[in-house]
């Protein structure tokens, strides 16, 4: 049910010019250790070369800057055709299997884009105030942004598979794992609302709130924003939905858990997986997940530290499955994946206010005690009952930052 409690206090946000300065300054910090021949390696048609992404990155603001500043003269005709990805409203573009065949633009011309686009950038965003249009270049600046540090993660997923322990990643000790996390928290059902809506049209407990971003009290018409609200449109709008009595595992499921499936023959047995999913096993010779690597009659797991055993690393969270392997598993296991909803609800209610929070551990903002952040510097999922400061109230833990989790929910509107 919706709560009538008062929307909690807002989670400060530093205004868009700082915000533009530090997410841009992160994505060349992730390609700093890179050599130059590194930038233009595209490894699989699902990846993308570095080079690519930063040019990207630029050109989505580069639109903005075409459509609003007045007087802008585009960069380069070739760079908005290579730089485009699947927008097709902006133009033709270049194929994403072909990212990694061409050689031009060079990595210094790109970096030399990047650096125009943002003096431009900046410059623009400086004399927004007064502009017929502001309210909407500072919605589509923030867009941009978060687009990039949406990049940010692909980026390291990218290099990974490039260069895996071959780069030279800024790595800081791992944090010890300091609590025990095992059962599953029973979560009670009804309705809950699933998603974001604006501030007008939303039940109080919603408002200002979005489940990966919740920063605001008002919208402020203003260069130097504190408070501006911000969601994707695939989390729109808020809906009500009904959900069964539940329980979820309190952690992620690690590498000891999935490593005991393997062992059970679970890449051999089709009554674990969907029908699509077994004929992918046997089509790609599918023994474990990517980057686990068996060598002398033990499972290894390759990451940016080395090549390590499985039975190191078996307490933290297994990565790099897909949906048909993680669904796979679940089954093994006698369980489900859980819907979008039903993780949603263990993520951001609480049930003693009944009312919805910013983050699992409550409304204050993230930092390094709470979750695996960049600021961490693991460059890897930390160990399972490594961050209890940041569990959920409903005892979940790590429930955001370590990794991408898998739903059985369908990518719908």
């Amino acid at each position: 049910m919706a709560s009538s409690i008062p929307a909690p206090p807002a989670v400060a946000a530093p205004s868009i010019i700082e915000l533009y300065r530090e997410v841009r300054a992160r994505t060349m910090q992730i390609v700093a250790p890179l050599e130059i021949e590194d930038y233009v390696i595209q490894t699989a048609e699902y990846m993308s070369p570095p080079r690519w992404h930063i040019g990207h990155t630029s050109w989505f603001f580069e639109t903005l800057l075409r459509t609003y500043q007045a007087g802008y003269q585009t960069y380069s005709e070739e760079f908005l055709f290579y730089f485009n990805s699947y927008y097709e409203g902006f133009g033709a573009r270049i194929e994403r299997p072909k990212r990694g065949t061409k050689s031009r633009p060079t990595v210094k011309a790109t970096v030399a884009y990047r650096n125009h686009i943002d003096e431009q950038m900046l410059q623009f965003l400086d004399t927004i105030e007064g502009h017929s249009n502001s309210e909407t270049i500072l919605s589509l600046a923030r867009l941009g942004l978060e687009h990039e540090m949406q990049h940010q993660e692909l980026l390291v997923y990218d290099i990974k598979h490039l260069l895996c322990d071959q780069f030279a990643a800024p790595i800081q000790a791992a944090p010890r794992e300091t609590v025990k996390v095992d059962g599953m928290a029973e979560i009670e059902g009804g309705l809950f609302w699933l998603g974001y809506s604006t501030r007008s049209s939303s039940p109080p407990s919603l408002r200002g709130s979005s489940p990966t971003v919740r920063e605001g009290v008002d919208h402020e018409k203003s260069r130097d924003s504190k408070n501006y609200d911000f969601a994707f449109d695939n989390e729109k709008p808020a809906h009500q939905v009904f959900l069964q009595d539940y329980a979820l595992d309190r952690r992620l499921v690690t590498n000891g858990e999935y490593l005991e499936f393997m062992r059970d023959n679970g890449y051999q047995d089709f009554r674990w997986w969907f029908s699509e999913g077994w004929e992918v096993v046997n089509r790609d010779h599918w023994l474990g997940p990517m980057y686990w690597e068996f060598h002398d009659g033990a499972w290894m797991i390759r990451d940016f530290t080395g090549l390590h055993p499985a039975s190191e690393k078996a307490n933290e969270p297994v990565s790099h499955v897909s949906f048909h392997e993680a669904s796979a598993f679940a089954k093994w296991a006698g369980k489900r994946l859980p819907t979008e909803a039903e993780w949603e609800k263990a993520a951001t209610h609480d049930p003693g206010t009944d009312g919805r929070l910013a983050f699992p551990w409550g409304n204050d903002k993230p930092d390094s005690s709470k979750a695996n952040l960049f600021e961490n510097g693991l460059w890897a999922p930390a160990a399972t009952g490594s961050f209890p400061a940041g569990e959920s109230k409903y005892n979940c833990h790590q429930m955001i930052a370590d990794l991408w989790e898998w739903t059985t929910s369908d990518y719908v509107p």
